[in-house]
Order: C-alpha cells, then structure tokens, then sequence
C-alpha cells in the first residue's frame, strides 16, 4: 500500500475548480430530527476536487465515504483522481477498513439523490492495490479487472428525482374502479388480520409462527452504510431483505453482489424511489420492471418481493406488480429510525414492536439504525427470535 501511495504522489492533480456549493437540500418528513453529525476527514495535502470525505462506525469496523466532484475537462482523470484520493483517506485515517467514492460531474451534482455518479468504487484497504492498479492502467495480462469500481455507461433511465418523504404507513389511493378498490382493500385487510400472503399482499408471516420474524432495510444500498450494516449482520448471523432502489443498485453494484453473496435477500423498491400513485400505469410498471433487470442482472435470480415507497399503491399498480411476478410486501414494524428519534426511542421501540411473524422495516442509509441495531439483533436472539429474510416467513 505504501508504495501505491507513493507513486500516486508524484502524479499532477487536476487545478482546482471554481468554488461552489454543490448539492441541494432535500424535503424532509414533518416532525424530523436533525440527523446526528457524522464526522468528516480533512486530507493533506488536500484534493481541491474532494467535496466531502465522512466515515461511520458500527462498533467493530470504520468506513469512510469521498464525494468527489469534477468539470468537463477533469473527466479524463477521474481514475487516477479516485485512486490518489482513496490512498489519502487512508492515509488520514489508517484505522479505516474501507473507503468508498463516489465521482460527480460537478455542474449537476445534487446529493446522493440526485444525478448518478460518473464513477464509483468500493477499496477496502487490502485491495487499495488493486484499485490503484486498475486506476492506472497497470493490470498485469491475465489479472481480473478490479470487480469493486463502476464507470457510468452513460445509457441508464433518464433522471428523475426522487422521493424523500419517509415512510408513513401502507395507503391504497385510487385511481381504480369501486370494485376494484374495494377488492384490494379486502385483501389489504385479510392480510393484516390473517397473515400470510394474500391477493399479492404480505403484512406478516401467517397466524401461528413461532420464532421467526423479517429483517427488512429500504433504500438500499448506501456507499457508506452498507459495509457497516453487511458486517453488523454477518457477525450476528443474521440475514435481511434489502429492498433495493434500482438507481442504487446500478451505481453500487458490487454492494448488491455482496448481500445476494452472504445470503440476503435482494427486493425491489422502484427504480427511482417515487410515488406510485400519481404516475401512468405504464411508467410504474417501468419503475418496477427497471429495478427487476438491474438486480435480477447483478445476482443472477429473479426478484419475488416489492415495496412500494411510501407503503402506496393502487390496484393497477398492485396489479402490475403481479404481473411482474412481485409480491408486495409491508410491515408490522416501523420505528421511524429516518427521524433520527434518538437512540434510547429508536431501541425501545424496536424491542416494544418485536414480535413473531411480523416485518420489521429499517433503513440502511439512517446513521441511528447503525447505533441500535447491534443490540436489537441481541434482544431478538434472547426472546427466541431468528431474523430472517421476507423469504424465510411462512406464507
């Protein structure tokens, strides 16, 4: 690492670019709390490109994510950018198992939500070698490419932004025809009173189970929480859901073949992470059939559960679901961990809602779930509950 280091020194960084404030505020629910500061590294010498370098810990590993945002004429030295800016994270901080870039073109950077990256890559730091190597240009023949980096292909779905709105709870909107509203609002009752799945609807595991309950994370995956959240659960032998935003998991792809790899269970959660309700049935179906061919590509199975954003839906976009060969799944559980309630309330609500057969709903990118969910997967095991993924429910 340290002679990786040094020849990355000796390369000419791009000049800086104009100053600027890159990014935007998103909307936030009602009754929100300011999100815990998370702390940021300073590097030096610094790298006029680096918008903004944070790590995170779960208790056991620390993780640092770089923002790093380029004009035009920076383009062409993105690798090698990337590259130098990852071996001085580490250099900042040599207690990091991992860094993770993300590359922006500056004039439209606008926050994790926005825009997707024209680079990403994922360096733990015994394979910063690999990477630098990659950036260079200097694989030996016959080595593998460095399997952890994704360029843009400049060919995905055209933007659209995203909603920000947390999850309040699952809502039938119309439009529909009476009946067919009142069929699915049937069903939507069966199911929560019931359990099991019932008319493509799945609340709960049915009436009756003992000693199970799903684990379920939505948004995923994150460049920095998820290397956190996957070690927290591989140390607890524990296994989730991740309902996947397609975007997501088009720019991070290495993240999703790391859940399917340690026998998670990858699901859909839209390509863009909108609202449903309000689009064409025809662009909803896109929204699903979209994040179904990312993931379905990237772990090499067919998807078989959705979440809508938002727990809202209609019976055309239920009915397209289906169609698509989803079972649309809800929860029994939802502490609001992205309020940043606080630790104490987050945990107690957690451990006060536990119960067999119920779903719990989390979020991978909210830094208090991190905090509360080493002990959460403790309560469960004491009570005599295995978490497990949406699959692992007796339907």
């Amino acid at each position: 690492m340290a002679g990786a280091r040094a020849a990355l020194a000796q390369l000419p960084l791009p000049a800086a670019a104009p100053a600027g404030t890159p990014g935007q505020v998103q909307p936030v629910a009602p009754g929100t709390r300011p999100a815990p500061a998370i702390p940021t590294l300073t590097l030096t010498p610094p790298v006029p490109q680096v918008y903004r370098t944070e790590y995170l810990s779960n208790g056991f590993i620390e993780v640092a994510h770089a923002v790093i945002t380029l004009t035009p004429a920076e383009r062409p030295l993105a690798r090698v950018l990337a590259a130098t800016v990852a071996a001085r994270v580490f250099a900042a901080r040599p207690t990091l198992a991992e860094v993770d870039l993300s590359v922006y073109d500056k004039g439209s950077y606008a926050g994790f939500g926005g825009p997707l990256p024209l680079l990403t890559a994922s360096v733990p730091q015994a394979r910063l070698g690999a990477m630098t190597a990659w950036a260079l240009g200097q694989e030996r023949p016959g080595q593998p490419p460095y399997d952890r980096a994704w360029v843009n292909p400049g060919n995905l779905p055209a933007y659209r932004e995203p909603d920000r709105v947390r999850e309040v709870g699952p809502t039938l909107v119309g439009p529909g025809s009476p009946s067919r509203q009142s069929a699915a609002q049937i069903a939507q009752t069966t199911a929560r009173i019931r359990g099991g799945l019932q008319g493509g609807f799945l609340y709960r595991a049915r009436r009756g189970t003992e000693g199970l309950a799903a684990l379920t994370f939505d948004d995923a995956p994150h460049p920095m929480y998820e290397p956190l959240l996957l070690d927290l659960l591989r140390r607890a032998g524990a296994k989730a859901t991740f309902f996947v935003i397609g975007r997501n998991a088009a720019a991070y792809p290495y993240f999703v073949r790391d859940m399917a790899a340690q026998g998670h269970e990858v699901a859909n959660h839209t390509y863009h992470h909108v609202r449903l309700p309000p689009l064409p049935t025809a662009e909803a179906t896109d929204e699903m059939r979209w994040a179904n061919e990312v993931l379905q590509g990237l772990t090499g199975k067919p998807v078989r559960y959705f979440r809508p954003p938002g727990g809202e839906y209609t019976p055309a976009t239920l009915a397209a679901a289906q169609s698509l060969g989803l079972t649309t799944v809800f929860w029994t559980d939802d502490p609001g961990d992205f309020q940043n309630p606080g630790d104490a309330l987050l945990g107690a609500r957690l451990r006060r809602n536990l119960r067999p057969g119920g779903i719990v709903l989390l979020h991978d990118n909210a830094p208090q779930t991190l905090d509360v969910l080493r002990e959460f997967l403790r309560v469960a095991r004491r009570s005599g509950i295995n978490l497990t993924t949406v699959g692992g429910l007796p339907k």
